[in-house]
């Protein structure tokens, strides 16, 4: 298992970018608007970036199945 520190430092890919990016907008959107609930949403898609967990990682994609059945 990856260390944290490596884990933040490494593996940088548009879609982290994008979710680190749009969480903090949504943080800060939601703080100026006082909206307490979006600054909860918003961190759970930052950290996601930051952290590289969730879909920011590549888990969620599923490669085709090479054995699936040619009509």
């Amino acid at each position: 298992m990856k260390n944290l520190k490596q884990r933040v430092l490494t593996g940088w890919t548009f879609s982290r970018f994008l979710y680190l990016g749009l969480g903090s907008a949504f943080i800060i959107n939601s703080i100026m608007t006082e909206q307490w609930f979006g600054v909860a949403f918003g961190a759970y898609f930052a950290s996601m970036g930051l952290f590289a967990f969730g879909c920011a990682s590549g888990n969620c994609y599923v490669p085709p199945s090479s054995n699936s059945a040619q009509k």
